[in-house]
């Protein structure tokens, strides 16, 4: 690969703390979760029943014609997309071709929601074609929401759609850092979306005991925490504006930091538990390193993948200390999924841009519920409050179903 840097110029995020990246900033200071008992439909026969929900009027974005295209996850990355893009002061009002310029994102379910909406309305109506949406085609499979971005800001360059489950978005900005960096694009809208609060869906993750059954919604995400039993699924988008340096130099873009190193591997285990020696989750992180030319001790601050699961937490607990050692040369570790629950596909993509946030601010968000660390978990996980840390680089974890592991290093930028 040869030497192009790869920078951030614009970020955008929306969340179940709110419309943008500064309130959901402001939910971490602050160190209350905003997750809450489901409302989109009955869960009383289910053990899970809370969610991170978003609360946004699509008419407020979207003409008639634009809702009936876009799965509410594809609606969300718009959203998303429209901040990075004025975030980043890029003009696309023109429609010149924009062909060094393409899209990357994540998405574990795509337009699930629709396609349970359009099932449940296909059977009341008996089976009639007449009964189904005809845009539901072009809504539901996972590259709907790349190729409308494309189509509304004309970007003709790579477009691609990753769907590994938790990993998904973490690894679209993988990829596109990747493109820019071999010289194959010049800017890249990446990130992730995701919508997958629908009936089914919900009750499907229920049954594999994944989510949590906790009804003190506030406290029921909790990293690392002796309590623990579970996740928190939530709806959200995240879209990064990637560059390559000298061209966001030549247009005056405002940099917020950079990537310099990406690592993905596979468990090849088992489905939803990882590898118990973290050989592979070691090795993606150690790739994301070396790329980035930099040592563990170079790294200073860590967000963890932290799913809220038993296992998991203790498992990523110990790949951690393989890497970077024990508590005294681990640097803190977060994890900030009670603030924002956990949108699957998405998640990457929002802890990206929340740790250069954190960068740019000098403060971490912490690990909140973590009252009393579960065995196992013996790192120092910024526990309850946020933490004043003048940090310039950083380590951002995503592991998914089927065992795909993704690391990112992310970096303040500096000339």
């Amino acid at each position: 690969m040869n030497s192009r840097r790869v920078v951030v110029t614009g970020m955008g995020v929306i969340t179940c703390a709110g419309p943008s990246l500064d309130s959901l900033w402001e939910v971490c200071m602050i160190g209350k979760s905003p997750i809450r008992k489901v409302t989109k439909f009955d869960t009383t026969w289910l053990d899970a029943s809370c969610a991170g929900e978003i609360d946004f009027d699509p008419d407020a974005f979207f003409s008639h014609r634009q809702k009936q295209r876009l799965d509410r996850f594809s609606q969300l990355a718009h959203i998303a997309a429209g901040q990075a893009i004025a975030d980043t002061r890029l003009d696309f009002s023109s429609k010149e071709p924009r062909e060094n310029s393409g899209v990357c994102l994540g998405t574990a379910l795509g337009g699930i929601s629709s396609a349970e909406e359009e099932h449940s309305e296909f059977q009341l109506t008996q089976q009639s074609p007449r009964s189904i949406n005809p845009f539901l085609a072009i809504q539901i499979y996972g590259g709907s929401s790349t190729c409308n971005l494309a189509q509304e800001f004309g970007l003709q360059g790579v477009n691609n759609c990753y769907s590994q489950s938790c990993a998904s978005g973490t690894i679209a900005l993988g990829e596109a850092f990747r493109y820019i960096k071999r010289g194959e694009a010049d800017m890249i809208l990446a990130g992730g979306a995701e919508a997958p609060l629908c009936p089914m869906t919900f009750t499907a993750f229920a049954n594999i005991k994944t989510m949590t059954r906790s009804q003190d919604y506030a406290a029921a995400y909790r990293p690392f925490d002796k309590d623990r039993d579970g996740f928190v699924m939530g709806e959200g988008a995240a879209i990064l504006v990637l560059e390559e340096l000298d061209h966001a130099l030549k247009r005056g873009a405002p940099i917020v930091g950079e990537i310099s190193g990406y690592g993905l591997t596979c468990d090849a285990y088992h489905m939803t538990s990882p590898l118990p020696n973290g050989s592979q989750a070691v090795r993606a992180i150690k790739g994301a390193l070396k790329e980035a030319g930099m040592g563990p001790d170079e790294i200073e601050y860590i967000n963890a993948h932290a799913s809220g699961t038993i296992v998991n937490d203790r498992t990523e607990t110990e790949i951690l200390k393989q890497v970077f050692g024990n508590r005294a040369t681990c640097p803190p570790v977060s994890g900030t999924k009670p603030f924002h629950a956990h949108p699957l596909g998405a998640t990457g993509a929002i802890e990206a841009a929340l740790v250069l946030k954190a960068m740019g601010e000098k403060m971490v968000p912490p690990t909140i519920n973590l009252e009393v660390p579960g065995e196992g978990c013996d790192l120092d996980y910024i526990p309850l409050v946020p933490r004043p840390l003048n940090f310039r680089t950083a380590l951002s974890n995503s592991f998914g179903f089927g065992g795909v592991n993704a690391s990112l290093v992310l970096k303040e930028y500096r000339l």
